[in-house]
């Protein structure tokens, strides 16, 4: 009869326990890691959004001063600031776009009476210091 020597039985049970508190720490990580590469790239897709958002506030801050129907000798007023521009659509809808316009005094010159319009569009979506939040701020000055 051959018999197990009982200072040997059970060696492989702590061996079999560490791995697996070992595999489960590394699968845990791996999670992780995922969740945060994901919430990472919706951020930078969301942040592209924001610029585009901003972007749109910006040209119709524009087209609101060289508006066709606004021409005339005197320069155009700037719109009232800030305003809070709606109907954006699509990928955009969530944004909340405020424009505000400034515009200096017009001065001469040559030949040439000029006024400067300095426009910044602020697009912002989400409650500020929570993970999807958002904002991207765009400035343009141009003359006319």
């Amino acid at each position: 009869m051959s018999r197990v020597s009982r200072t040997e039985s059970g060696f492989v049970l702590p061996t079999a326990i560490f791995l697996l508190v070992v595999l489960a720490a590394l699968a845990t990580y791996m999670v992780s890691l995922s969740r945060t590469s994901h919430i990472s790239s919706a951020l930078d897709v969301q942040g592209t959004r924001a610029y585009l958002a901003a972007r749109a506030g910006i040209e119709w801050g524009a087209w609101q001063v060289v508006d066709p129907q606004h021409l005339q000798p005197s320069p155009a007023p700037c719109p009232a600031s800030p305003y809070t521009l709606t109907g954006l659509g699509g990928t955009l809808a969530a944004f909340t776009v405020k424009v505000t316009c400034t515009q200096s005094a017009p001065y001469t010159d040559g030949a040439d009476t000029v006024t400067v319009y300095q426009i910044t569009s602020t697009a912002t979506s989400g409650a500020p210091h929570e993970v999807d939040y958002v904002e991207r701020q765009i400035r343009a000055s141009f003359s006319k």
